[in-house]
């Protein structure tokens, strides 16, 4: 994943600078020893085409809501494996029972808008941090 997320391309929207190894590895430590809190659940899957890790999906599920996000080599990105990924955490999720689904998108971070809309969210009017966030509370 550190050659993933070393391209500064893929932070155009989200700010900050790719990671460093060992800030990977720390990051990767805090998940897999979770949140700390019971009523809280950290899941996360990397990406992986043929045999290369392309990027990942996550969730951060508290009292019945999953926050979301997705993340795709900018290598990668345009050949739909984003939506993809983020459809199949949608109906994983759903298949959980997670009532709720939102995610936070970059006024224009169009890609990111289009994978959001594909899997079944709809934008608010809500800024937050300056991303909008999209939502769907349909457990479908």
């Amino acid at each position: 994943m550190a050659e993933v997320l070393s391209d500064p391309a893929l932070y155009t929207f989200t700010g900050g600078e790719p990671p460093s190894v060992a800030a990977l590895e720390a990051r990767y430590r805090r998940q897999l020893a979770g949140p700390g809190r019971p009523d809280e659940q950290w899941l996360n899957w990397v990406i992986k085409y043929e045999d290369t890790l392309i990027g990942y999906v996550q969730a951060t599920v508290i009292d019945g809501t999953a926050e979301i996000a997705w993340v795709i080599g900018t290598a990668w990105q345009g050949r739909g494996f984003a939506k993809e990924a983020a459809q199949g955490l949608v109906t994983w999720l759903r298949a959980q029972r997670i009532g709720r689904i939102i995610a936070h998108v970059h006024p224009d971070h169009t890609a990111s808008a289009a994978v959001a809309a594909a899997i079944g969210l709809a934008r608010t009017d809500v800024l937050e941090d300056g991303e909008y966030l999209w939502n769907t509370a349909d457990p479908a």
